[in-house]
């Protein structure tokens, strides 16, 4: 692959193997299946079943968010041909780039957790394989995946099968009984009914995840998108943004289809889901009794794709902390990629609920974004780092809205946990 040129005339050489499909596919889709991972599945699942319609706005917020943390993180990459890690090392204090990356690559294993979880629980429902024994299998198959680059040769089968799945959500849609106008209404409206703090910032931290802010302004760079002058940046950004918009819109879509389903089959009957396992019954007005089975197997190809991402980030984030792209024959990428994926395996064998795990999990998240988004608006405002290129003032100030707006839910969930409010 070509070298990039730093603004300090080094050089940026990332290799990516199976990532080389992105030339094609975009890399705002593999940032979509971040977010309709099994971590999704199971707090939209949740917010539906326990609160009905009610936490739509909740996902409409975040794919906004997401939209524009998504393409502000591809702009660092675009522009400056660095990865947001090595950029939060390069131009930010060692004390604050430490706590930034050391919290992320945290942020790394709690997604890691959920995407080997959700694997773990479809190999339980297909082959009634124990879940530790099932976390082993997958944990063991995405590493031989990364390790052999051999990702490459399934990852188009895999997106395509869950998109699908994500098709045939939305098509049930058309076949249940909903509310569509109650549904327009939740969609915009903001409601916090009593108990749906975790929920709330569990999907928030579902649909905007840290570890895709990192590997966005990483994974950009595989279309060779660097350019010095001014008028190439300017298309590139635009294209960019297409791609980035219109791949969290599907996401958008998926999401809601099976936060509204949930709604409308186990809420309505006053059934909330407990167990992941139980949600194959979403499937069963459009396939019957073959739902847990295609349930499962969306569920399993979903979580091996995404904790192929999620290991990739903990990668790059670690080659960042020593000023080093993504390269997975690094050693430095290898023991980032290890730490996210074994550390998760680690965690599962002391978890007893699976299901609260994958909540909780996809809260952390949401507790740790603000710290990745404080440092990823300081550098692109930064005109020494960025240049011409630096944010505009609008636009810093709505990201730091968005920051704001993050800490508060998170220090209203500190407060309900301790009986506060």
């Amino acid at each position: 692959m070509k070298h990039f040129l730093k603004n300090d005339g080094g050089k940026h050489n990332p290799v990516y193997g199976g990532l080389e499909i992105l030339k094609h596919i975009g890399p705002g889709l593999l940032v979509t299946m971040g977010f309709i991972d099994p971590g999704n599945w199971a707090t939209n699942i949740a917010a539906g079943s326990m609160f009905g319609y009610s936490l739509l706005w909740i996902v409409t917020l975040g794919t906004i968010i997401l939209i524009v943390l998504q393409h502000n993180a591809a702009h660092l990459g675009i522009v400056t041909g660095l990865c947001l890690s090595e950029g939060v090392t390069k131009y930010m204090p060692s004390a604050v780039s430490r706590t930034v990356l050391g919290s992320a690559m945290l942020a790394s294993v709690s997604t890691s957790l959920a995407e080997i979880l959700g694997s773990a629980i479809a190999l339980e429902m297909l082959f009634n394989i124990p879940l530790k024994v099932g976390a082993v299998f997958s944990t063991v198959m995405v590493l031989v995946l990364l390790f052999t680059n051999s990702y490459q040769k399934i990852e188009r089968w895999i997106i395509a099968f869950v998109s699908l799945i994500g098709v045939a959500f939305i098509y049930e849609l058309s076949l249940v009984d909903v509310e569509w106008a109650h549904v327009a209404k939740s969609a915009v409206t903001p409601a916090f009914p009593k108990g749906s703090l975790l929920i709330i910032l569990s999907v928030l931290g579902a649909v905007v995840m840290p570890h895709n802010l990192f590997l966005h302004s990483e994974i950009i760079q595989s279309r060779q998108l660097h350019r010095n002058d001014e008028k190439s940046l300017n298309k590139l950004l635009k294209f960019e943004f297409v791609d980035t918009l219109f791949s969290m819109i599907i996401g958008w879509i998926i999401n809601c289809a099976i936060l509204i389903m949930a709604a409308a089959i186990f809420f309505k009957a006053g059934k909330p889901v407990e167990e992941l396992q139980d949600a194959h019954e979403l499937l069963i007005p459009l396939v019957g009794n073959n739902a847990s089975v295609i349930f499962a197997v969306a569920l399993l190809m979903a979580g091996i794709a995404s904790t192929v991402t999620s290991g990739m980030a903990g990668g790059s984030i670690f080659a960042g902390i020593f000023s080093e792209p993504y390269d997975i024959k690094d050693s430095h990428s290898r023991r980032g990629v290890l730490i996210s994926i074994l550390g998760a395996l680690i965690v599962i064998f002391f978890i007893s609920n699976p299901f609260q795990g994958l909540l909780i999990s996809q809260m952390l998240l949401s507790l740790q974004l603000p710290f990745t988004v404080l440092a990823q608006v300081y550098l692109t405002s930064s005109k020494k780092v960025m240049g011409q290129f630096a944010n505009s003032k609008p636009a810093s100030l709505l990201i730091l809205i968005m920051a704001i707006v993050i800490i508060l839910m998170n220090f209203a969930l500190l407060l309900d946990v301790a009986g506060v409010i």
